[in-house]
């Protein structure tokens, strides 16, 4: 029994001793951050990040090489996490309560989430089979890989641009309404998101050993129970992982979305009727442009609040505990 527990105890006291020193750090971190900030010296706080990295390095591991990639690496960190720590601590408490309160806020706060999960679903469901298919090989593969990954590189304003010329007036579907619609802003973000959902699904695919397909096959079933029964479960965690991604994606777009549909009528749940309302990146630029920073601020931060659940939704679904040990 002692031979039992005792590794169980030491794994245990080192994960508490991790947790312990992380907790730590941030605590510090967020000290030393008020005490920089109100004093009106953030800059010294970006110092003092990269020296306590470098220090907290040497004490943990001790090498000159860990110490030199920890200092580099937060420099880096420091360029990401500085101005979030100061848009959030800049934020005025009753401006941003007022803001929560709008139901013009609300509206695109539910557009925001709604019309994302539209793309991402859009993505997933022509995206699933693409993956499968990629994951296998066929004849002129990179060139459907490269047209796959193209939205990745195109900037946002000409992507808009090309949907327009694409399904818009006296494009493929001329009786369907793309211009200011919700279908065009669909078609919008799912254009620069789905490259995530396929290629998420695809790693996923590639990840199965063959042998199981195999073992499958010759037990009698065939393509479409195979994939039902074997390589849709062991992929769905990387399905998963991708519509996230994609869902994420879209609900950050701005310049595909403000040029084919800056203002789209949709039905609204909580008002009962159609409305009209903003994409949340849109309708932060807007409020920019007409009530300055301190009321577009508050505005990005509950958009902000929202892509931080997204975020946590993606580390959720991709650790490995979350999804029992899935592939």
């Amino acid at each position: 029994m002692a031979t039992e527990t005792g590794p169980s105890v030491e794994v245990d006291s080192g994960g508490m001793t991790s947790v312990a020193l992380v907790v730590g750090f941030v605590v510090l971190q967020g000290v030393a951050f008020a005490v920089a900030y109100t004093t009106g010296r953030p800059t010294w706080y970006a110092y003092f990040m990269i020296g306590s990295t470098a220090v907290t390095a040497y004490v943990l591991d001790g090498s000159s090489f860990t110490v030199a990639t920890a200092t580099l690496g937060s420099v880096l960190v420091v360029a990401l996490g500085l101005p979030l720590f100061m848009f959030v601590a800049r934020q005025t408490p009753a401006l941003v309560v007022e803001k929560a309160l709008n139901p013009d806020v609300h509206r695109v706060l539910y557009l925001g989430v709604y019309g994302p999960l539209l793309a991402a679903l859009l993505s997933l469901g022509f995206g699933v089979p693409l993956a499968h298919l990629l994951s296998e090989g066929f004849p002129g593969q990179p060139l459907v890989e490269s047209l796959v990954d193209l939205p990745l590189v195109v900037p946002h304003s000409v992507a808009g641009i090309l949907i327009l010329f694409g399904f818009g007036q006296s494009g493929a579907f001329p009786n369907v309404s793309v211009l200011g619609s919700m279908v065009g802003m669909v078609l919008a973000m799912t254009f620069v998101a789905a490259p995530y959902a396929v290629n998420a699904t695809r790693e996923s695919f590639e990840a199965i050993e063959d042998r199981l397909e195999y073992a499958s096959r010759i037990h009698g079933a065939n393509r479409w129970e195979t994939f039902r029964r074997v390589t849709g479960p062991l992929a769905a965690r990387g399905m998963i992982t991708g519509g996230v991604l994609a869902w994420a994606r879209a609900v950050s777009e701005f310049g595909a979305v403000a040029v084919v549909a800056y203002s789209v009528t949709f039905f609204y749940p909580l008002a009962g009727e159609k409305v009209t309302a903003q994409h949340a990146p849109v309708f932060v630029y807007n409020t920019y442009l007409q009530g300055g920073l301190e009321e577009s601020g508050a505005v990005a931060f509950l958009l902000l609040a929202v892509s931080a659940v997204i975020f946590l939704i993606v580390r959720y679904l991709t650790n490995d505990d979350a999804t029992g040990g899935m592939p």
